[in-house]
């Protein structure tokens, strides 16, 4: 086997790896060494229930995940999967104690990239290009044509005139008409991955149908020419010069990173990137050439199953029911492959390295000009950050087959020794449920997706996001319902409102809220310290069932509500010490949930991480309660200005708060909330101050209406503006919350809204009601005798004004009709006496 310059052999790759991310230190475990070995885990190795978790080396963890191919913005089914690594990970170092080595790769190389790269190349230069509009027009019309042609045939079936955009509707109508009612194209079963597409790809015709009709050129055609412009040019693409590559993948690895960020997901300990790679992985493929189980043909090298079976190995172990699924193959080779060397000796054999060919990224290799395939790049990193065996791979199920089996069979066959038995290259292979819409997984390839961007921007929290992905088992399927998201909002506002009235009842009676002094509290009399240690048993049984995360989210609900009962029952809510013990282990465990992007390991502080402190950890405090010192001065200067003669007024505006904020200073104290709470307790005694003496004021009104509406402005915008809310006490200071901000001025902005409607309803109500009274008297008016005199039904009327004889055919008035003629008649005798006993005879 002839080697290439640049090429060393693996091993010598192998270093010691440096962390980009601290590990915790051993101090925060929860159990001792010795209990780890109760933990379960889903295997994808081993179907069925979950198996023990034992590591190779007590107390670490080797894992590999599989990262992103980088040639798009990530979306929800990534979020999906990249959460719910984290939250593993998360567990396995923070509550269970391990030290994890959590090495994860960007493909960078890979046809979805070169495909994306090339065709928007040549799309920017086909733009340079000088067109007259009838020529812009034909080339969009071709394009259109090819498009519909490969992904759409049956809007091109044999004997019909030629596709345009004025007889697309009809066809596409006819053709794919029952897809589109949410049917599938065989007419039976549910609608799929493939009806998903077919949708996708219509939704590009209807674009540039459009862009046709209306001569917009290249607006709205652009996912129509972008394959046919390919289709022609691109094997003209110089890719000596990779950056046409590289440009599109840092962009997207830096998009990508990001999103992790803005998610809270924890860095990588090390991250790998195929170009980095390619001269291991060359020599990884030369080291299978020699041990018999690849072969080369034309250029390229495949792996060849048949052989590697034949020496007692097993292909396809995590989905061996998927082993001769060709679309499955052919996807796991990429959509450039179809052509890219010579005879495969069997279909199912996958490619380690490939011809490139015109138009593609190179690198030398001992078999010409290529580049890696898809599944040997992970294979290769991995084993050269994890050596030759690991505890954890990971992924989305949709890489199950054929890439994580792929990547199986040439990881055992280049560690493969003769005599030996099969090698295990991976311990525990954990897959991620996929996220799906309409029956469909959320695909880029489907365009049926949201990114992360935007979800963040429009629909989602971070922590949103992630309680949606706890509540449900990290190895599920999921589809996001209306319901799922109702319940993550309602268990986060429990727990949030739980955080915010504990630390508000705390600083009512100035008890301490840092540390963990109540968190170890005994008592076997005290129900709440029961319900605190039964939890702490029933999260570990659910965390040790493979991460029951769904199970632990409902543990931390139930004790809340207990909380809440017991701060709730006055005979109990003088004693907080085991509320604030329940609220921080819970905060304890929604840290170790990555739920608080502010929060660090041990966790050991009181509710949700304040965005405000982390704010102020290096601003000047006196800058940092600026807005809150303004606020009280105002409202001071405002109940100045009342002249209220009542000594507790005057006794609340000669108190200052800035002695009690330079002794908060004074002690080093970074948390905004703590110091701005000598300024916000002093608004808030003015106003309670206010509301009491209102009362007092009933002789003098005008003077009562202003101290009632200066109560409620504080509250209302003062206060809310700030995101401090005000909850009335009997008998007691009112409670100071911390809420953000724009969720007090939402519900402010909604209950204006809903009062507003209320009165548009009561005003609209009174106007039916006047308009319903003036109908009833203008109809009152009419005398009984005169009320049938100008129905054109009737010719003849007795002396009461009854009509006796019918316009049509000249006959009597049937009975039936008479006796319902007689009843409306004395309705309305009973109805103008009414009108003379209210008007008399008034017109």
């Amino acid at each position: 086997m002839r080697s290439i310059a640049g090429t060393r052999p693996f091993f010598s790759s192998l270093k010691k790896l440096t962390p980009i991310a601290r590990q915790p230190p051993r101090y925060f475990r929860f159990y001792s060494q010795s209990r780890m070995a109760s933990i379960t885990v889903h295997n994808s190795l081993k179907p069925g229930p979950p198996v023990p978790f034992v590591p190779k080396t007590d107390g670490k963890i080797s894992w590999y995940a599989c990262g992103p191919t980088t040639y798009d913005l990530s979306h929800l089914g990534h979020a999906r999967n990249y959460l719910s690594n984290d939250i593993i990970r998360r567990i396995f170092q923070d509550y269970f104690g391990y030290e994890v080595n959590f090495v994860m790769n960007y493909t960078d190389v890979d046809d979805k990239i070169i495909i994306k790269a090339r065709r928007q190349r040549l799309l920017d230069l086909e733009k340079e290009k000088s067109y007259t509009p009838e020529q812009l027009r034909e080339l969009v019309s071709k394009a259109f044509q090819a498009y519909a042609q490969s992904n759409l045939p049956l809007l091109v079936t044999q004997g019909q005139p030629e596709l345009d955009e004025n007889n697309y509707q009809a066809r596409k109508d006819a053709a794919y008409g029952q897809v589109l009612a949410g049917g599938t194209l065989s007419g039976e079963g549910r609608p799929g991955d493939a009806e998903a597409k077919i949708k996708m790809h219509l939704n590009n015709m209807d674009s540039a149908a459009k862009s046709l009709q209306t001569s917009s050129g290249f607006d709205g055609a652009e996912d129509i020419l972008l394959p046919y412009l390919d289709s022609l040019y691109k094997e003209t693409i110089d890719t000596s010069d990779q950056t046409i590559f590289t440009d599109l993948t840092q962009r997207m690895e830096k998009a990508f990173n990001d999103d992790m960020a803005a998610l809270n997901v924890l860095e990588p300990t090390a991250v790998t990137r195929v170009t980095e790679y390619v001269p291991q992985i060359v020599s990884f493929v030369e080291q299978i050439i020699q041990k018999g189980f690849a072969y080369e043909a034309d250029g390229s090298v495949y792996f060849d199953i048949g052989a590697f079976e034949k020496a007692g190995n097993t292909y396809a172990r995590l989905r061996p029911e998927s082993r001769n699924d060709k679309a499955l193959q052919e996807e796991g080779e990429g959509s450039l492959s179809k052509s890219s060397g010579g005879q495969k000796k069997r279909d199912a054999d996958f490619a380690l390295w490939k011809r490139s060919k015109p138009g593609e990224p190179y690198w030398p290799s001992p078999w010409g000009q290529g580049r890696p395939g898809w599944h040997i790049e992970c294979s290769v990193m991995a084993s050269d950050k994890l050596g030759d065996n690991m505890d954890i791979h990971s992924g989305g199920i949709d890489l199950a087959f054929p890439h994580h089996d792929n990547e199986l069979a040439q990881s055992e066959a280049f560690f493969h020794q003769c005599g030996k038995g099969e090698h295990t290259w991976v311990n525990y292979f954990l897959h991620m449920g996929h996220l799906s819409i309409a029956g469909s997984k959320m695909s880029k390839s489907l365009k049926n997706f949201q990114t992360i961007q935007d979800a963040l921007a429009t629909t989602y929290t971070a922590r949103n996001m992630r309680i949606v992905f706890l509540m449900g088992r990290w190895n599920d399927g999921v589809e996001i319902s209306g319901d799922m998201r109702k319940q993550a909002d309602n268990w986060e506002n429990t727990v949030d409102n739980f955080f915010t009235n504990i630390k508000a009842k705390l600083a009512e009676v100035d008890a301490p809220t840092d540390g963990v002094k109540y968190l170890s509290l005994t008592g076997a009399g005290n129900s709440l310290i029961e319900d605190i240690e039964q939890a702490k048993k029933d999260l570990d049984a659910a965390l040790r069932n493979s991460f029951d995360t769904p199970g632990a989210m409902q543990v931390i609900l139930r004790l809340v509500r207990n909380a809440n009962i017991y701060m709730n029952d006055k005979a109990k809510s003088s004693n907080l010490q085991p509320v604030e013990a329940a609220a921080r282990w819970v905060t304890k465990i929604v840290g170790i949930f990555g739920l608080d992007a502010t929060a660090k390991p041990p966790y050991d502080g009181l509710g949700w991480g304040s965005s405000s402190a982390t704010a102020a950890a290096d601003v000047d405090p006196q800058t940092a309660i600026k807005s809150y010192a303004a606020a009280y001065e105002k409202v001071k200067a405002d109940v100045q200005s009342l002249h209220l003669s009542a000594s507790s007024i005057q006794s609340a505006l000669e108190h200052s708060p800035d002695a009690e904020f330079a002794e908060v200073e004074k002690s080093g104290e970074k948390d905004v909330e703590k110091l701005a709470l000598p300024y916000l307790r002093a608004t808030s005694r003015l106003r309670d101050e206010l509301r009491a003496v209102a009362p007092t004021l009933a002789s003098e009104p005008q003077i009562k209406q202003a101290v009632l509406a200066l109560s409620d402005r504080i509250r209302d915008y003062d206060l809310t503006d700030l995101g401090v809310q005000l909850d009335d006490q009997t008998d007691k200071p009112s409670l100071i919350k911390f809420v953000p901000a724009a969720k007090l001025i939402a519900a402010r902005e909604e209950k204006a809204s809903q009062l507003a409607e209320k009165a548009k309803q009561k005003e609209e109500a009174r106007k039916a009601r006047e308009k319903a009274e003036e109908e009833k008297w203008t109809k009152a008016k009419v005398a009984p005798q005169d009320m049938f005199k100008d129905d054109p039904k009737y010719t003849e009327w007795d002396a009461d004004g009854l009509p006796t004889k019918l316009a049509e055919g000249g006959e009597s008035v049937p009975k039936s009709q008479a006796k319902k003629l007689k009843k409306d008649w004395d309705r309305q005798k009973k109805l103008h006496e009414e009108y003379l006993a209210k008007f008399g005879g008034k017109a």
